[in-house]
């Protein structure tokens, strides 16, 4: 099951550790989710979502503050009787030293932020979303192409990082080479990342490992990226019939997510980082409403209607 230290939560959001003399090493969160735990300060803990991340607002503090200190103290030793991986305030509100008391005894990290609930809960939801997402690797080179995340894949010495380099010098940002991590975020999206050893690395056959960031600047490179498209390259085989219109996409399944692939032939003389920056930019315009095949099979279909109509006109005559 794919974790996250809570140190590393405690980085990441820049949260004020509480309780420093409780051990936080050992402790993961394992859910995107998290839990303002309202009923459960009241006594109510039927379906209480313990394993998440726990949030508590101005509502639940101003209720805690309303308490006596006798049943204050009841309320956090039951919550904390339950193996919660940790309690964050919100707004830069402080716990008070009862609450401090029990987690220490407890073994339940407080932590607080001066971020407001709202704002801290879509922040910490959206990155344990990415972080705990299902997460797969596959073969291939990721581009961002003008903001489409452009996934190439294909056979080991096909072109791919060649066609990523090309791409690189004419302005387009690298994510990963070689080895794509992509993480199932929603059922519509998918976003690529690189493996900390590789990231900003290409491989070039016959020259060997160059680093985009150093050559290229850091405006050439980038750490995630929604896969927007796959283009896959494969050799030309004059037997086999490519799509030369488009009217019907393909797609290729990743983690159940469906994404729009192009079977791409290479052969002496293809550009290949033309025909990426213009799949890219003919995908987007499809998200936009406008589809070319579309426009062209219009436009046929009404060439020949009125071809009939001046047929059926000299016939009258």
């Amino acid at each position: 099951m794919a974790s996250v230290s809570l140190k590393r939560v405690i980085e990441k959001m820049n949260l004020e550790n509480c309780t420093p003399d409780i051990d936080i090493d050992s402790i993961r969160i394992t859910q995107p989710d998290i839990n303002r735990p309202a009923l459960q300060l009241t006594g109510y803990f039927e379906h209480f979502a313990a394993t998440r991340l726990q949030i508590v607002g101005f509502v639940e503090y101003t209720y805690l503050e309303s308490l006596s200190e006798e049943r204050r103290r009841q309320v956090y030793e039951d919550l904390m009787s339950y193996s919660i991986p940790c309690i964050v305030y919100c707004r830069d509100l402080k716990p008070d030293p009862i609450c401090l008391e029990v987690a220490n005894q407890k073994l339940v990290p407080i932590l607080s932020t001066k971020k407001s609930t709202s704002a801290f809960m879509a922040e910490i939801i959206r990155w344990l979303n990415v972080r705990l997402a299902p997460c797969i690797s596959v073969h291939g080179v990721l581009v961002d192409v003008y903001g489409e995340g452009v996934l190439i894949t294909g056979e080991s010495g096909i072109g791919k990082s060649e066609a990523a380099l090309e791409l690189i010098k004419r302005g387009h940002r690298l994510v990963t080479d070689d080895v794509v991590e992509l993480r199932k975020v929603s059922d519509d999206t998918l976003v690529g990342s690189a493996p900390d050893i590789t990231k900003h690395f290409i491989e070039l056959r016959g020259i060997g490992i160059v680093d985009v960031k150093a050559l290229f600047g850091a405006s050439s490179v980038r750490d995630t990226q929604q896969v927007d498209l796959v283009i896959r390259l494969e050799e030309w085989n004059k037997d086999k019939e490519y799509d030369r219109l488009g009217l019907e996409e393909n797609y290729i399944e990743y983690l159940g997510n469906k994404v729009v692939c192009h079977n791409i032939p290479i052969r002496p003389g293809r550009n290949l980082a033309i025909i990426c920056e213009s799949a890219a930019v003919n995908h987007r315009q499809k998200k936009m409403g406008y589809n070319a095949a579309q426009e062209l099979y219009a436009r046929v279909q009404n060439s020949l209607a009125k071809g009939r109509d001046d047929d059926d006109v000299g016939i009258g005559f």
